[in-house]
């Protein structure tokens, strides 16, 4: 066992980083947003590469954005 110290009231332990969908700075349904977050980088590029991959993939990427979607949160 590690030797972690909690603070009293520490009911669960949380990882340093968990992927989230974020509704509020969302666009459709946060995925894009939420995937930004999670690696620290503007939204922005994350729907040119999503709106990138579903061009390019012949709409590959909506399912995955979907799966997303459902899956997340």
């Amino acid at each position: 066992m590690s030797n972690l110290k909690f603070r009293e009231g520490d009911d669960a332990v949380r990882p340093a980083k968990s992927f989230a969908l974020d509704r509020t700075n969302g666009k459709m349904m946060g995925v894009c947003s939420g995937i930004a977050r999670y690696f620290d980088i503007d939204a922005t590029w994350v729907r040119l590469g999503f709106v990138t991959g579903t061009l390019l993939g012949f709409g590959s990427f909506i399912l995955l954005y979907l799966a997303i979607a459902l899956i997340a949160d």
